[in-house]
């Protein structure tokens, strides 16, 4: 074998092991990301989950809002992309506790009865005007002491929150979409696909509760959204009873 053919073969086998070499570490990084995306969702393998449907309050017939199906649809890729299965319910026939598979609620509580019992049960320090009549308090959230008014179409809030329940190790989480308007819960369930890492890295595998508010959706649908603050304690703990009293409760 001559030198020059021998450089050519040795060149070719580098070349074939520094390939091979790279597919092994962008493998490696994919399924670290993927279980850690997994492990954020509760959403291990073939694993199965639930996604708890509202129904648009502005029909007497069981409809979902066309924003809160393009949330859904957003939801379901997140999910299919951890390779986990997905039932969908509606949120009068979602009868069971949570822990058990990782859930996905979405709307607000006037909208969506599951999302009332995960409030009442999880979320103590919020408070959610439901009362159909117009008025400048109408779809308002009060947290702690703090009150929060929508703009229709200028200013809304959605809260975006991971709840957990006990200690166990396997207890799946409990996402929670609450918003104002329909097209806040798809700002919501956005953020969440866009952000995801970032949530992972600061919280892991505890609870959170976020206050997102959505700027000029007349004009910028569910794409600009800015986190006003982690409001995780206050949620998490019950208001004073003079402020209970004054606003109104979410069941």
């Amino acid at each position: 074998m001559t030198d020059d053919v021998r450089n050519i073969v040795l060149g070719v086998v580098a070349v074939g092991l520094g390939a091979a070499l790279g597919w092994i570490a962008r493998t490696y990084l994919w399924r670290r990301k993927l279980r850690r995306k997994q492990a954020f969702f509760g959403l291990p393998e073939n694993s199965e989950s639930l996604l708890v449907v509202n129904r648009d309050p502005a029909t007497a017939e069981p409809a979902v809002h066309r924003f809160d199906v393009f949330a859904l649809l957003e939801l379901s890729a997140l999910i299919k992309d951890c390779g986990a299965h997905v039932q969908v319910v509606t949120q009068d026939a979602a009868h069971q506790g949570f822990g058990e598979r990782t859930e996905f609620c979405v709307g607000g509580p006037g909208s969506n009865r599951r999302m009332v019992a995960h409030m009442a049960a999880m979320l103590p320090g919020i408070r959610v005007n439901v009362d159909p009549e117009p008025g400048p308090d109408r779809g308002a959230f009060q947290i702690g002491s703090e009150r929060y008014r929508m703009d229709p179409g200028v200013t809304e809030y959605v809260l975006l929150a991971r709840l957990t329940a006990g200690e166990r190790r396997e207890t799946r989480p409990v996402f929670l979409f609450c918003g104002q308007r329909a097209i806040t819960n798809q700002a919501a369930t956005r953020y969440l696909a866009r952000h995801h890492e970032r949530l992972a890295r600061k919280h892991g595998s505890n609870s959170f509760v976020l206050l997102l508010k959505v700027v000029n959706s007349q004009a910028y649908g569910p794409d600009v959204v800015e986190l006003v603050a982690d409001v995780s304690r206050a949620a998490q703990t019950a208001l004073p009873a003079a402020a209970a009293r004054g606003s109104h409760r979410a069941d």
